[in-house]
């Protein structure tokens, strides 16, 4: 980025001469107005940066298989918990009724059984005899086949029903911690409805939100580099994992994961972060940000020219915001001049068909170098 240059600065006799120099008496050719500057140049380094905050790499809802009302919670928010340690429980009544039930069911079957296997073992002795006729033989043996499928049945809905009792308990898939808790004790729950949100130890993660205008250049696999607040000045490398497929409602924006190693550094979820991306799309040029103004709704520069000492309103397109400058992607050709502070006080005052008056207010300013420039279009009076 050039050196700020600084257009000389005209005093004002009395407020009253800069409130007739901004309204319709306009002078004959306006006056040399100071206005500070700037070259459009290179990026330095197109650098952008995003807040965002450590996550889990996986991060699992948590929720009982079967509907219920919760007796017991056992954890909280923020506890370590280990793989398959209890963390809450349904009240068991009706589930440990349907268990009695389907054991019931299944001694039941299982006399049935051995039943029809005497009565096909009497028979066979019968028939080894000829006292009974073939008939009947193959009728014993169809009910023994038939005891026998429904005990396998009742075994299965013994299990089904053990199964049942043992969801009753909440437990823990993997270690980790307890990032939220969306139930309290007492509270009657649907299969399925979360009730704690865990974070799996391993993996650590900074999920960011990117602007609509950058999301084309996130890519999986992208290198990036990743700093937290924790250890200012210290980055480690890092890679995106994943972006949204889609911009969220409110917000549009894109939201990223960033996949990171922290090496011996401890991290804790929640941890605030920052993730440093190149913009290798964004290559060009670069302005401060209060050089950034707007025409009708769209971003714009007051660009110099130095030939006629004026400066016109130009719309551009811009990239990602940086901390003190914008990229500017077209719209401004190198080693332009544009207005650099004090956008806002360029104002209009008066139009009509065939000209317009400007009025360019100035203040005290650094002084490097020393350019006039005139209003962009004061004309003479009729």
């Amino acid at each position: 980025m050039s050196a700020i240059a600084l257009f000389p600065r005209v005093l004002l006799l009395t407020g009253a001469l800069a409130l007739a120099a901004c309204g319709k008496q306009a002078p004959d050719e306006g006056p040399a107005r100071p206005a500070m500057v700037v070259q459009a140049g290179a990026a330095d380094a197109n650098l952008s940066v995003y807040a965002g905050e450590v996550r889990a790499q996986f991060e699992p809802a948590l929720a009982f298989r079967i509907g219920g009302k919760i007796s017991r919670r056992l954890v909280d928010v923020g506890e370590l918990v280990k793989k398959g340690q209890p963390l809450a429980e349904l009240d068991a009544a009706d589930v440990g009724l349907q268990l009695e039930a389907a054991r019931a069911q299944l001694a039941s079957a299982e006399s049935d059984l051995g039943l029809a296997t005497s009565e096909l073992e009497r028979y066979k002795s019968l028939l080894d005899r000829q006292l009974v006729s073939k008939s009947l033989y193959d009728a014993r043996v169809s009910a023994k086949q038939a005891a026998e499928a429904r005990v396998r049945q009742a075994q299965a809905e013994a299990r089904v029903s053990g199964n049942q009792a043992a969801y009753a308990v909440l437990r823990a898939p993997a270690d980790g911690v307890i990032a939220q808790r969306l139930a309290e004790a007492g509270q009657v729950v649907a299969a399925g409805q979360t009730v704690f949100v865990l974070a799996e130890e391993g993996q650590r993660e900074v999920a960011i939100s990117v602007p609509e205008q950058s999301a084309a250049l996130f890519t999986p696999g992208r290198e990036m580099a990743v700093e937290l607040w924790s250890q200012p000045g210290k980055q480690f490398p890092a890679r995106l994992r994943e972006i949204a497929p889609a911009a969220d409602s409110q917000a549009r924006t894109f939201a990223a994961r960033v996949s990171f190693d922290p090496g011996a550094v401890r991290t804790e979820i929640g941890q605030s972060a920052r993730v440093f991306a190149l913009q290798q799309g964004e290559r060009g040029l670069a302005v401060p940000l209060p050089a950034l103004s707007e025409k009708d709704g769209k971003p714009a520069l007051w660009v110099v020219d130095p030939v006629k000492s004026t400066v016109s309103l130009r719309p551009v397109v811009v990239g990602a915001y940086g901390e003190t400058q914008v990229p500017v992607l077209s719209g401004l050709e190198p080693g332009e001049w544009v207005v650099a502070a004090g956008v806002h006080l360029l104002l209009r005052t008066r139009r009509s068909p065939s000209r317009s008056w400007w009025c360019v207010p100035t203040g005290r300013a650094p002084r490097p170098r020393k350019w006039p420039v005139r209003s962009p279009t004061a004309s003479r009076r009729k």
